[in-house]
């Protein structure tokens, strides 16, 4: 398993008149920690795109437990449970404040795409190799 975890601060533009994160903006938390997660692995979205790959999310679950607010600093879990083996990702989110509650819980998929063609490709071998030593069961 992989998992990364990143901090981020919520400012006012994020917030809506109750002073709770709106919901639309949960999605960027998600991409937040999906670009980070790559980055730490040594590779960046650019990087990636740079090999000819696309990665489109085609399907989101989201779902609030209790609201991120103004000023908080959340902190965005993400998680590979599985090894990527063909076309297809799925990234596991939660966030959670700083009293350490759980305030959502997402899952995002995504595909790899060669981007001349937009048809569905294996995930970039590089990436997966990267990947590999964390999902390596030890007997």
């Amino acid at each position: 398993m992989f998992t990364t975890e990143t901090k981020i601060r919520i400012h006012y533009a994020l917030t809506d008149q109750m002073g709770f994160v709106y919901y639309g903006n949960y999605a960027q938390f998600f991409e937040i920690g999906r670009v980070e997660a790559i980055r730490q692995l040594g590779f960046s979205y650019k990087d990636i795109e740079a090999m000819g790959i696309i990665m489109p999310v085609i399907d989101m679950h989201s779902r609030f437990l209790r609201p991120a607010k103004y000023d908080d600093i959340i902190a965005v879990k993400t998680t590979l449970k599985e090894l990527p083996q063909h076309y297809k990702i799925i990234f596991h989110s939660e966030i959670f404040n700083e009293k350490e509650e759980l305030l959502n819980v997402a899952e995002v998929t995504l595909y790899f795409l060669e981007a001349a063609t937009m048809k569905r490709c294996d995930i970039p071998e590089v990436l997966r190799k990267s990947l590999e030593p964390y999902f390596t069961s030890i007997p």
